[in-house]
């Protein structure tokens, strides 16, 4: 199967909360690019409220969604991580983390309310979130002469689906790293030949993630 191309995620984190017989659920979502900085999120949620009696989390990581993991913490076993992991993916995110703090209320909720409760709070958090979709561009590194290289950069950070994300001002010439949509990459090299006359050269570099403008 081939890797995905765009993918959604969060922008920033976000939180929503809402009260079911008188248990308060709190869900925190973020970003997450790693397993690592998703349980990290976790960690930090859960030691700014350790009177809560759980936190449960799932969490999404890959353009191509294949690293999913869920937690119940305490909840009957399906009730709490498992449809939040069904929210996060319903909505077609990736690279996301959802945190459900819950502080009991003293009345039960049973099964269906459980799923129910914290389900509606991650739908809660991700509504109220920012989404951006991500996009995978090729890297192209072009190398020019000082004299051709401002008007260069100019022109293709004009591109459209094009980006110049940095510049290297070497001894002997200028180096630009251009992130493009593969639609773009015949459009990045035809303008490098005609503005350095044909004296610019191009590698490439390794594939990245960039947000789509």
């Amino acid at each position: 199967m081939s890797q995905p191309r765009r993918y959604l995620t969060l922008a920033y984190p976000a939180t929503a909360e809402l009260e079911v017989k008188r248990s308060r659920f709190v869900c925190d979502v973020a970003p997450a690019g790693s397993e690592e900085a998703a349980r990290a999120f976790v960690e930090q949620v859960r030691s700014g409220s350790r009177d809560a009696r759980h936190h449960c989390t799932a969490f999404v990581l890959g353009p191509d969604g294949a690293t999913q993991r869920s937690n119940d913490d305490g909840e009957p076993s399906g009730t709490a991580g498992a449809p939040m992991l069904d929210v996060l993916r319903g909505h077609g995110l990736s690279d996301v983390v959802a945190v459900v703090t819950r502080w009991f209320g003293g009345t039960l909720l049973g099964t269906g309310g459980l799923i129910r409760a914290y389900g509606d709070a991650v739908t809660a958090a991700v509504e109220s979130a920012q989404l951006v979709t991500m996009e995978l561009r090729e890297s192209l590194v072009v190398e020019v002469d000082h004299a051709a290289g401002p008007r260069l950069e100019h022109a293709l950070r004009a591109l459209p689906s094009a980006d110049v994300v940095d510049v290297d001002y070497l001894a002997r010439h200028m180096r630009l790293h251009v992130a493009a949509a593969p639609e773009a990459v015949d459009d990045v090299v035809h303008t490098v030949a005609s503005l350095t006359s044909g004296a610019g050269r191009i590698s490439s570099g390794e594939p990245s993630w960039v947000e789509a403008t």
